[in-house]
């Protein structure tokens, strides 16, 4: 199995359980691991045997900047789903943070896995 990636995707939407956080658009970090077998790719050296990660990030940042949520764990797992079902991938390890939600540290959010790793 080969990895395709996107580190540290930045998005703003509304996210939050505070009154004050629905008022407001915040700061989404995304890093995003993808199953891909890449050998097609690498062998014709055209787009369409790969798996586009630029396609995929313009989805998501639509997708993200579109959300309301309130939980960081609902927004990676409707994510999560988009990429599994829109792009066909088979199994993504995704990091979903919100910087300074927590005074004191960096960020604070989740990582889940979904899919089947081959």
């Amino acid at each position: 199995m080969d990895i395709v990636y996107i580190s540290d995707l930045k998005v703003d939407t509304v996210i939050g359980i505070y009154d004050w956080e629905r008022r407001i658009r915040q700061t989404v970090s995304l890093d995003l691991e993808m199953a891909a077998d890449i050998s097609r790719a690498a062998a014709s050296d055209h787009i369409d045997d790969a798996l586009n990660y630029k396609a995929i990030g313009k989805r998501i940042i639509q997708y993200i900047e579109d959300s309301d949520f309130q939980l960081v764990e609902t927004l990676a797992e409707r994510v999560a789903q988009l990429v599994l079902e829109e792009f066909g991938v088979a199994w993504l390890k995704l990091r979903l943070s919100k910087p300074g939600a927590l005074r004191g540290s960096r960020d604070v959010g989740v990582i889940i896995e979904r899919g089947e790793r081959t």
